[in-house]
This record gives C-alpha cells, structure tokens and sequence, in this order.
C-alpha cells in the first residue's frame, strides 16, 4: 500500500495546489489591478477639479488671483495665448470667448466630478480626451520630446479608465450602472 494520500489537496504531483496559487495570484493581480486603476481615476479627477479651482478662483498657481474667472478673467486666456505651434492661430482665435470660457470650465468640473465619483465615465473619458488632445495640439511642437507629453497619456489614460470600469472600485460605477437611464443608454455608463 502507498504512503501517498489521494485527496485531491495532497496530490502526488501537486496539480491542485499549483491551480489555487494560480487562482490566488490572478485574484490578487485583478485586485491590484482594479485598485490601480482607481486611483489613476481619482488622481486625474484631481488633477481636472485643481484646474476648475484655479482657473475660477485663481489660487496663484496658473492663474493670479487677478485673472481668476469670478475676478473676470477669461480660463482660456492664460494657456491658449500662449500657443506658438502650428495651430496657434486656431486656438489664438478661441483665447476670451465667452462660449469657449464656459465650455471649457463646464468640461473641466463636469470631467473631475464623473472622474471623482465613477460615474458618466464613458463621456468624461470621451470628452476627456478630446480636451486633453486638444492641449497636446495647443503645445505643439512639444518642448522635451517630439510626440509624448502628459496630455497625450492622460487621453489614454481616460480611455483605459472607461473601458476597464474604473469607476466600479472606489467609486458609485456600479450603483450608476443600475439606474433606468443609464442601462436604457450604455454611453453614461
């Protein structure tokens, strides 16, 4: 008679041990997955909401307190009359429009707060990424590097964001997901 047990826990060849370590590293894997993920989401939401803040209310850091939008400043003026590339008439055009000014501060708060809470993700990673594209125009020609700046990754970045459901961990993605209008029209998942 053999020494060797035959439940499945203590197989000669260990084949079920070695397929719950497996189990166990993608759990664990998809969780720091997930985790990762929403604080890249809460971290842009950051960064969008510090933006609103500083163009509205100017806090000294892009925008002096005198050029802050409540004090009757335009929120595109300090980053668009800047631009010098290729398309700087474009956007020089855009600099002090009013309808601009609100689109822009209106996509600033609405993104940071769908990024903050997990919800809407799909239109804030959508219009995300057209402003964020839109900037990375604005800078062009980059000054460190011929193509990469952070613009360019943060539009990625949102993309992934929506398609991985970033919003489900840390955030209201799942309760979101389950009211009427929005499984009637997946896009504000």
């Amino acid at each position: 008679m053999s020494s060797v047990s035959h439940h499945p826990a203590t197989s000669a060849n260990g084949t079920t041990a070695r397929k719950r370590t497996a189990v166990a590293a993608r759990t664990t894997g998809a969780s720091v997955a997930r985790y990762s993920f929403a604080g890249v989401r809460l971290l842009l939401a950051v960064e969008f909401l510090w933006a609103f803040g500083d163009k509205l209310l100017g806090w000294g850091r892009s925008t002096p307190v005198e050029g802050a939008w409540i004090n009757g400043g335009s929120p595109t003026e300090g980053f668009l009359s800047h631009v010098e590339g290729p398309f700087a008439g474009f956007f020089g055009a855009l600099v002090g429009n009013p309808v601009i000014d609100w689109l822009f501060m209106l996509g600033l708060l609405g993104i940071g707060v769908a990024l903050a809470l997990g919800i809407g993700m799909r239109l804030a990673a959508g219009t995300g990424a057209l402003l964020m594209l839109l900037m990375w125009l604005a800078v062009l020609p980059l000054e460190n590097n011929l193509f990469v700046d952070y613009h360019l990754v943060d539009a990625v970045l949102l993309i992934g964001l929506a398609a991985f459901l970033a919003g489900d961990t840390l955030g209201l993605g799942r309760r979101w997901a389950k009211l009427p209008l929005v499984k009637q029209y997946p896009v504000l998942r």
